[in-house]
């Protein structure tokens, strides 16, 4: 309902993320360098999620102690902690731990969980089957910060959170089946294992695939797209890409790809260019793939939208890129700088920043995605690892781009993504109009932004 998708990146692209953006009307692609049951247990959670009730991904078996109780806590941030009896996130719950069950300085540090956790038989908790507002109700008569959702064998489910009380209204452009409530999500995948990736990723309820390559004009996607329409006809939607030019979306769009991506080494965190010298300008790639894009629809009346990854750094770039034919955006960086992202949230000096790597960097591995016939054969990277400036949350950051873009579309006298196209002029610009562009020739106060 926005043309706004996240990265396939671990960095980016987790199920914490793709639940927030999915209830904010964009779409999140969840990482492909994992496990193949772990990805697919990331889909899950998306499409079970209930707004407002939580999946716990804070948990610790009774064996642990005060140590792992403070790694934890800073590893994700949260300060309720589900205790299992295996430390799973559904195992059966034996008691709760918040900040206030110890005293930091007091509390000797090797102290096992079960000697200062709230036990389970003096927790309040809710059923299986509650609604929300039953378990609203619960947690205001009780004064409780948190209210665990068991079933009838103690198992626990979710958590409802007090804090979360005011944002469980509904939202008017949350992408989800309209039969089934059920959020939208989407996953990478390789042209390796997708034999075994696909079907896992189906049977997890995934509603559109992406084939995740910085070169996606390749025999190895064609192979992989004809594989999929062969077992799965239409039923599976599937985006191929990285492209650059018309010769390669034609080769994808003839393949069966269902959308196409479009930018090679404009990323923040890549250096492709740099590395090998593959690449093109992301403005020039996305002009020439959407002058291809038209022609096709043309020649056959099958129109494929195109991606544009990579190469965007202002809230106007996205703007640009769409007047300039894109159909929707992939960003990374900007996602990662917020809360729902799954990197830490650390301080370097006096900036508050999280972790954003490149799926190229020797971080992500080189998971399969630039496989060269074994990883021990590449040796180097096309990624960096990096900082970016905390930023907050998701749904207020993307209220303020999108009102941006729909400021600039108005000045354009647009309504609709097609008519700006159709009615945006494109100027190239110099270096010079750039910074006659913004604030020149003044002082300005402390704190002001140039």
């Amino acid at each position: 309902n926005i043309p706004f998708v996240s990265a396939i990146m671990q960095s980016v692209s987790g199920d914490t993320l793709a639940i927030e953006l999915a209830r904010n009307g964009g779409l999140s692609f969840i990482f492909g360098s994992q496990p193949i049951a772990e990805q697919a247990e990331m889909v899950r959670r998306v499409k079970k999620f209930k707004a407002g009730f939580v999946t716990s991904d804070s948990n610790l078996s009774p064996s642990a102690t005060l140590r792992d109780v403070l790694k934890l806590r800073e590893k994700t941030g949260y300060s309720t902690i589900g205790i299992t009896h295996d430390g799973s996130s559904h195992g059966r719950l034996l008691g709760l731990v918040t900040s206030r069950d110890y005293r930091l300085g007091t509390t000797p540090e090797d102290t096992p969980v079960s000697e200062f956790m709230t036990p389970y038989d003096r927790l309040v908790v809710g059923h299986t089957g509650i609604t929300l507002k039953e378990a609203n109700n619960l947690i205001w008569e009780h004064k409780l910060s948190t209210l665990p959702i068991v079933n009838d064998d103690q198992t626990l489910e979710y958590l409802v959170f007090r804090k979360d009380y005011d944002s469980h209204k509904e939202n008017p452009i949350e992408l989800s089946n309209k039969q089934t409530k059920e959020l939208l999500v989407g996953a990478g995948i390789n042209t390796r294992d997708y034999k075994e990736r696909v079907p896992a990723l189906v049977e997890a309820g995934v509603d559109v695939v992406c084939i995740d390559s910085s070169d996606g004009y390749s025999e190895w996607q064609y192979d992989t797209l004809k594989w999929i329409r062969d077992n799965y006809g239409d039923k599976v939607l599937v985006g191929a890409g990285n492209i650059v030019d018309a010769e390669g979306f034609r080769y994808l769009a003839e393949a069966g790809a269902d959308f196409i991506k479009v930018g090679i080494g404009g990323g923040s965190i890549c250096i492709t260019r740099e590395q090998k010298g593959i690449g093109r300008g992301q403005a020039t790639s996305i002009i020439e793939v959407a002058e291809a894009r038209d022609a096709y629809y043309k020649e056959t009346g099958v129109y494929i939208p195109i991606c544009s990854d990579g190469g965007l750094v202002h809230d106007y770039h996205m703007t640009l890129a769409l007047a300039m034919g894109a159909d929707f955006l992939m960003l990374g960086r900007y996602f990662a700088r917020f809360d729902e992202s799954p990197t830490r949230k650390l301080k370097i000096g006096n900036n508050i920043v999280k972790e954003y790597w490149g799926e190229g960097s020797n971080r992500a591995q080189n998971w399969q995605r630039y496989d060269s016939g074994g990883s021990e054969n590449l040796k180097f990277e096309e990624g960096v690892d990096s900082y970016v400036p905390y930023a907050g949350k998701l749904k207020d950051n993307l209220a303020v781009t999108l009102g941006k873009m729909k400021a600039t579309m108005c000045s354009c006298g647009a309504i609709t993504l097609e008519e700006l196209q159709r009615k945006a002029k494109i100027t190239l610009v110099s270096s010079t109009s750039i910074v006659e562009g913004g604030a020149h020739d003044v002082i300005l106060k402390d704190g002001a932004k140039a």
